[in-house]
């Protein structure tokens, strides 16, 4: 069978983007290809991949070249995305990697790191540049003394005010180098932030197989998602942009509503439903909200402990969007893994869950449910399920998570820092309402737990 290859010409690139993959591939480059469709621009990609050779070796033999596969209960429909020009490996050449950061011609810097990504490194290892931050702080640095005009760089992870966290992450390592340049990038770089969603399964192999026989070619690169996205972006860039809005992104003063929102409704239940639903048996999003009961819990959590804790973006209707979600979930096409949505807990869970308890309480709100969540996340960081059966604990942290397990779980994990603030951990309605959950669903198991709350 043929592989998938380029059939455009190659575009003048105007983006260099850190962390090429399925996300990116599903959502950031096919809205910049409707955005060249429409309005035309120099806004070719050239993809940087931070640690694996993956993604170059997946897009590489295909000129960049990619198909994006929407699953929709009523079929699927194949587009190839075409922006790529380039993917480069950081650890193989980081010289490359920063000629396309000081590069004139980039405009934006885009990013789909993960939450671990912003990590500001230390001086003192020697590996510090070649961290997503230090790349950006070197190339910036380097733009500085050159002369170069500046550019925005833009955080498409699902992060708090991500770009806020990104230009706090570049200018502690700018401060650490130099006063005057950390200054200049206070001043001229732009970091906007946004609020990315579209729900987009790891590709497995059968679904390679699957779709090279049914579009005649291969595609290493393939990507699946859901119909449904949705980008909603702050307004303040250094320069030129694409034309985003072509494929409907939202451009708006501030994205902090839209970003709680997606956060706490979205990732929230995600992360509920990936927990207690692999705790169930679950392995997809979709068998889970299969069960009525699973169903009802994601209503309980919307509807008594998520919505009264959020201030509603102009323009969205809550009740309308959660319903919207429940329908997104039930997708049959979609294969969201619960194991997968369940990897990096310990770096999820503040954002997604713990902030929103955190506002309950001090409004005098309910947390159950969402205590319930809490209680099964470390149930399954504790490495076995409902079975007896190990889990494959993905988390920076697993070692530790694990070993919490000796003892009393609950009050040895309320004590690690990098997840719970001390004073959420240290307040006592939360502890009892944990402890109480985390009781239930060892006893009863995660599906009695929820029939229970709901």
């Amino acid at each position: 069978m043929t592989r998938l290859t380029r059939r455009t010409p190659p575009m003048a690139p105007g983006i260099v983007h850190l962390g090429p993959g399925a996300f990116f591939r599903a959502f950031v480059a096919p809205y910049t290809a409707d955005a060249v469709a429409a309005h035309g621009g120099d806004w070719g990609i050239t993809a940087v991949s931070l640690q694996s050779p993956r993604a170059r070796d997946q897009l590489g033999p295909q000129g960049g070249a990619y198909t994006s596969v929407t699953m929709g209960p009523e079929g699927e429909e194949a587009r190839v995305i075409e922006v790529i020009q380039d993917v480069l490996v950081a650890p193989e050449d980081p010289h490359a990697v920063q000629q396309a950061l000081v590069a004139p011609e980039t405009k934006i810097v885009t990013l789909t790191i993960t939450e671990k990504g912003y990590r500001v490194p230390d001086l003192s290892d020697d590996d510090w540049p070649r961290t997503a931050i230090g790349l950006l702080v070197t190339a910036l640095g380097e733009r500085w003394r050159l002369g170069r005009r500046p550019i925005t760089i833009l955080s498409c992870d699902n992060l708090p005010d991500n770009g806020a966290a990104t230009k706090a992450a570049c200018l502690a390592l700018a401060r650490r180098l130099d006063e005057t340049f950390a200054q200049w990038v206070a001043d001229n770089i732009r970091f906007p932030s946004c609020m990315v969603d579209r729900i987009t399964p790891a590709t497995t192999q059968a679904d390679l197989d699957r779709l090279e026989a049914q579009l005649g070619y291969r595609d290493e690169a393939l990507v699946l998602h859901e119909p449904f996205r949705q980008w909603v972006i702050e307004d303040n860039f250094a320069g030129p942009r694409p034309a985003w809005e072509a494929g409907g992104a939202q451009f708006v003063r501030s994205v902090g509503a839209h970003e709680a929102m997606k956060l706490r409704c979205l990732n929230g239940t995600h992360s509920a439903l990936a927990y207690l639903g692999y705790l169930g048996g679950h392995e997809a999003i979709s068998d889970a909200v299969a069960d009525p009961v699973y169903a009802g819990l994601c209503r309980y959590l919307w509807d008594e402990e998520i919505l009264p804790s959020l201030d509603p973006p102009e323009g969205e209707d809550l009740p309308a969007y959660t319903a919207a979600l429940l329908g997104r979930y039930q997708n049959p096409a979609i294969r969201h893994r619960t194991w997968q949505i369940a990897m990096d807990g310990s770096q999820k869970l503040p954002q997604r869950i713990l902030g929103t308890i955190a506002d309950n309480l001090a409004a005098g709100r309910p947390i159950a449910g969402l205590a319930l969540v809490v209680a099964g996340w470390m149930r399954y960081v504790g490495g076995v399920d409902e079975a007896g059966a190990d889990i494959d604990v993905r988390d920076p942290m697993a070692a530790a998570l694990r070993a919490a397990h000796t003892g009393d779980p609950v009050a040895n994990l309320l004590t690690i820092e990098a997840v719970f603030e001390p004073a959420l951990a240290g307040d006592a309605r939360f502890r009892a309402a944990v402890a109480t959950a985390y009781d239930t669903i060892v006893t009863h198991g995660a599906r009695a737990a929820i029939e229970d709350l709901i």
